[in-house]
C-alpha cells in the first residue's frame, strides 16, 4: 500500500466555520486529500510529516466564489460607466464574440491567477458561447475546484450573429461539454448549465436545461435574475411577467439553481425563492458599478435563501477580489437597512464560507474545516500594520483583511499558492499573455 501523505499546518488561529464555530490555536492535519484532525499538537512526534508553521497566522477555509465570468477577465477596464442593457449589448458581448480559443485561455488563466493568489478555492463560472473547453483545461490546470458552463443564448435583441446559437446546437454542445467535464479532476471539477438570463434564452432551451439537470447528480443550473430595473421592465414587456416567475414556472428553480444578483426581488419573490430552495449569490461591487442597486441580503437570508458571495466579471467590478466583496456585502448590508448590526461579521464570512458551499451543493466536502472535510484551506498572514494590533477574528477577516495578506493556499491537500506565490500557473506569462491577447481580441472587436 501506497504511505499516506501528510501535512500538518502548526500553530495558527484556525477559523472552523463547523457548526459550532470554533476558532481555536492549534494544527490542523491533512492526510492525502482530506482533513484528518485539528486541535492543538496533532500530530506531535509523528515521523515523515511535512509542517507549515502558521504562527503569527489564520487558518480557515478556501473562500467559495459562487458567480464570476472567467471569460471576462481579458476586458477589465474596457467597460466602464455604463448600465447593464447597455453594457452588455455595446461592450461586453462584442468582446465576447471576438473570443478565439487563445484569448480565451489568457482570459481563464488571468482570472484563475488572481482569484487563486486571493484566496478563492471554489468558484461556479459562466463562460462564453465558444470554445469553452479551453476554460475547463485552464481550471484543470490551475487546481482550481469548481463548476463551469457555456453560456445558452438562443434568442435576445442585441446579439452578434456570432453569439446567437440554435436551441439544439446550444444544448447540443452543453451536454458534451457537461459528458466531458462533469467529475473531472477526480471530482474536483462539475457542470453547470448557464442559460444565461431570460432575455437572451427561449422557453425551450430552458426546460430541456431543467430536464438535464434533474438527470445529471451533481450538475447545476446558474443564470442571472432580478439584476437591474431596466432589465426587469424589458422582461416584463417580452414576457408580462418577472423573470423569477418565469424561470420558475419552465423549471429553473430548486436547491440545485443558482441565481446571481437578485437585486429587484420582493420579499414575497423572496419567499417564493426561499421556498423552492433556489440559491442566490450576492455580487455587491458589481451592483454598485452598474447601478444596479442594494441587494437585501439580509431579507434574503430571512426568507430562507442560502446565499453566496460573488465577484461577478472583471469589466463590472473590476476587482476579483473576495475580500473586497466580503467587506462590501458586510457594510451595504448595514446602510441598506439602517442597522449597524444588520449583518455581523461572522454571519458576512459565512456567504464566502460555508454558506457559499452549501449554494454549490458541497457543503458536505468544503466551505468549513472539520475532520474528513476536503483539505481546501488557506493561511492568511495577520501581522501587517493594517490589522494590528487585532481584535475579534471575524471582524478583521472581513473589515480589515486584504488579499495580499493570503500566503499559502491549498486545495485537495495540494498546495496551489506557496509564501504568496502560484505553483500551478506562472503569473509573468499569464500577465504577458493577457496583455498579447487582449490586443489581438480588441483589433478583432
Amino acid at each position: 500500500m501506497t504511505r499516506p501523505r501528510d501535512l500538518v499546518i502548526r500553530g495558527g488561529v484556525v477559523v472552523t466555520m463547523d457548526p459550532q464555530r470554533r476558532v481555536l490555536l492549534g494544527d490542523v492535519w491533512i492526510r492525502d486529500d482530506r482533513i484528518h484532525a485539528i486541535g492543538p499538537g496533532v500530530g506531535r512526534g509523528r515521523s515523515g510529516l511535512t509542517r507549515i508553521d502558521a504562527r503569527g497566522c489564520i487558518v480557515m477555509p478556501g473562500l467559495v466564489q459562487a458567480h464570476v465570468h472567467l471569460c471576462q477577465a481579458l476586458f477589465r477596464g474596457h467597460a466602464d460607466d455604463l448600465p447593464l442593457l447597455a453594457w452588455l449589448r455595446e461592450r461586453i458581448w462584442p468582446f465576447e464574440n471576438a473570443h478565439d480559443r487563445a484569448s480565451l485561455r489568457a482570459s481563464a488563466r488571468l482570472g484563475l491567477a488572481e482569484m487563486l493568489l486571493a484566496g478563492t478555492t471554489t468558484i461556479l463560472d459562466m463562460g462564453t458561447v465558444r470554445h469553452h473547453d479551453v476554460v475547463f483545461e485552464a481550471m484543470a490546470e490551475s487546481g482550481i475546484r469548481g463548476f463551469s458552463g457555456k453560456a445558452m443564448m438562443d434568442r435576445g435583441r442585441g446579439l452578434p450573429p456570432g453569439m446567437r446559437e440554435t436551441t439544439r446546437a446550444s444544448l447540443t454542445e452543453s451536454h458534451r461539454l457537461c459528458e466531458r467535464w462533469h467529475g473531472a479532476e477526480n471530482g474536483r471539477l462539475g457542470y453547470a448549465y448557464a442559460p444565461r438570463f431570460v432575455l437572451s434564452c427561449s422557453e425551450k432551451l430552458i426546460r430541456e436545461v431543467a430536464s438535464a439537470v434533474a438527470s445529471t447528480p451533481g450538475a447545476l443550473m446558474h443564470s442571472h435574475v432580478a439584476e437591474h430595473a431596466q432589465e426587469r421592465a424589458a422582461v416584463k414587456k417580452a414576457l408580462g411577467c418577472e423573470d423569477i416567475e418565469a424561470l420558475a414556472s419552465w423549471g429553473l428553480q430548486g436547491p440545485r439553481a443558482v441565481l446571481a444578483h437578485g437585486v429587484q426581488l420582493r420579499k414575497a419573490e423572496m419567499r417564493r425563492v426561499g421556498r423552492a430552495g433556489t440559491r442566490l449569490v450576492h455580487c455587491p461591487s458589481a451592483n454598485l458599478k452598474l447601478a444596479s442597486g442594494i441587494a437585501d441580503v439580509v431579507a434574503m437570508r430571512e426568507a430562507g435563501i442560502v446565499v453566496g458571495l460573488g465577484a461577478d466579471g472583471a469589466p463590472c467590478n473590476n476587482r476579483m477580489d473576495p475580500w473586497t466583496e466580503l467587506r462590501s456585502a458586510a457594510l451595504l448590508a448595514k446602510a441598506r437597512r439602517l442597522d449597524a448590526g444588520a449583518l455581523p461579521a461572522a454571519e458576512a464570512l459565512e456567504l464566502a464560507t460555508i454558506a457559499g458551499a452549501r449554494a454549490l451543493g458541497l457543503d458536505d466536502r468544503i466551505g468549513s474545516l472539520e475532520v474528513g472535510k476536503k483539505a481546501d484551506l488557506i493561511v492568511i498572514d495577520h501581522r501587517g500594520l493594517h490589522t494590528a494590533p487585532g481584535g475579534d477574528v471575524y471582524s478583521d477577516l472581513v473589515y480589515a483583511t486584504r488579499a495580499d495578506d493570503v500566503r499559502d493556499v491549498l486545495i485537495d491537500g495540494e498546495v496551489v499558492v506557496c509564501d504568496r506565490t502560484l505553483r500551478t500557473l506562472d503569473g509573468d506569462r499569464v500577465r504577458r499573455d493577457a496583455r498579447t491577447q487582449l490586443t489581438a481580441t480588441l483589433r478583432r472587436a
